[in-house]
């Protein structure tokens, strides 16, 4: 669905709930993340792009000191009061507004009540940063309706606050950078650590993104993600450094014998993680798609058997499309996101797509008895005001 169409149909459902058009139509897209994964809270690199799928939200002030949402993908109502301050509440999707609400109020910004429908075409819990674009939409809006634009960092800053303090995930910043800051047809080469972003042109006709979304999600994400971080702050204490980014393999492996194996084997992800990305990104400038490829396939190694995030689902996927290989159009894939289901990346030739989705379709479903969501996109821009 094209985002002028999600808008039509978030505008038509705002007034047949509220009996008035909606005054505000703010967009944020989703992510995926190229290379990088587990990196972010490292301090290290990280190489998404904005997706062309997105979170909406139509909306409209309203003189109730209180907040209405209305979501048209789980056909939840969240209504709570922005007085004197907002809390964490249900539906548990409703935290991640709330949070961005109670931000805004924290640094001295009056938030009005107001009604709003939600939209969106990002599928929830896939690893493309469902979370983070409905935050960053909310963030979006209220931005325009107090009329005062605040900084991108600070912005992303603010959304990333929410989603520790109301979600109670400890994310990175990945998601929400990558939300706010993209730019149509490059991809986003981040520093986690200075918080610099680099464009990098992904301008080639012949190569497209395809995203298969395995359908699958398993609930050991939410809780040990915590695990994978603490692991990693483990590593990083025995090798005297402030994060994993500021060391080096042979650095990592001199030390093996004073951690923990399953830390090593965490940090040895981490670190080698972090120049694949970098390496990925030149590649990239350079159009060296066959090493693009085997970076790729190397990351996904490396989630599966040092991170250990992977599943029998994602797997299945990376080892069809390496097994069509560059001959079947197939450059690389590896799995994007926390892990543990969601979603793979793939860079595929541009006129192989329809011969690779015909294909990867029927033979998830038999190996796996699931049915898998596929899509392409090109890079998208960031978060945006449609109307006014």
């Amino acid at each position: 669905m094209s985002l002028n169409l999600m808008a039509e149909r978030a505008a038509e459902f705002f007034a047949r709930c509220f009996g008035h058009p909606p005054r505000w139509l703010v967009a944020a897209p989703g992510r995926v993340n190229l290379i990088g994964e587990h990196t972010d809270y490292n301090d290290g690199f990280v190489l998404p792009m904005a997706i062309e799928r997105h979170v909406l939200i139509a909306a409209d002030a309203n003189t109730r000191n209180q907040v209405t949402l209305h979501s048209v993908t789980t056909g939840e109502t969240a209504t709570f009061s922005v007085r004197p301050k907002v809390e964490r509440g249900e539906p548990g999707w409703s935290n991640y507004v709330r949070g961005v609400i109670a931000g805004f109020q924290a640094h001295w910004r009056k938030v009005s009540g107001f009604d709003a429908v939600i939209e969106a075409t990002l599928p929830l819990g896939g690893g493309l940063a469902s979370s983070a674009a409905l935050e960053v939409a909310t963030a979006t809006l209220l931005e325009a309706m107090g009329g005062k634009p605040m900084n991108p960092l600070e912005k992303a800053l603010l959304c990333q606050q929410a989603e520790h303090d109301f979600a109670g995930v400890p994310c990175g910043i990945m998601d929400q950078f990558t939300s706010i800051l993209s730019r149509e047809n490059h991809a986003l080469l981040l520093d986690c650590r200075s918080r610099t972003t680099t464009p990098v042109p992904m301008t080639d006709p012949l190569v497209t993104v395809l995203i298969i979304n395995t359908n699958v999600r398993h609930r050991l994400a939410e809780s040990e993600y915590p695990i994978r971080r603490s692991q990693c702050e483990a590593a990083a204490r025995v090798l005297n450094v402030k994060a994993l980014r500021d060391t080096t393999l042979p650095a990592l492996e001199a030390a093996q014998g004073q951690m923990d194996p399953i830390v090593f084997r965490r940090a040895r992800h981490v670190i080698s993680e972090n120049d694949r990305t970098v390496q990925t990104a030149q590649a990239i400038q350079h159009s060296d798609w066959e090493t693009v490829g085997r970076l790729m396939y190397a990351s996904h190694a490396s989630l599966r058997d040092d991170y250990a995030v992977s599943c029998p689902e994602l797997d299945t996927v990376v080892e069809m499309s390496q097994a069509m290989g560059p001959e079947g159009g197939v450059i690389g894939c590896r799995m994007t996101g926390a892990g543990f289901g969601g979603c793979t990346v793939s860079l595929v030739k541009t006129d192989c797509v329809q011969r690779i989705t015909r294909g990867l379709d029927p033979a998830y479903e038999k190996k796996t008895g699931k049915q898998a969501s596929i899509f392409s996109s090109r890079p998208a821009g960031g978060a945006r005001v449609l109307k006014p």
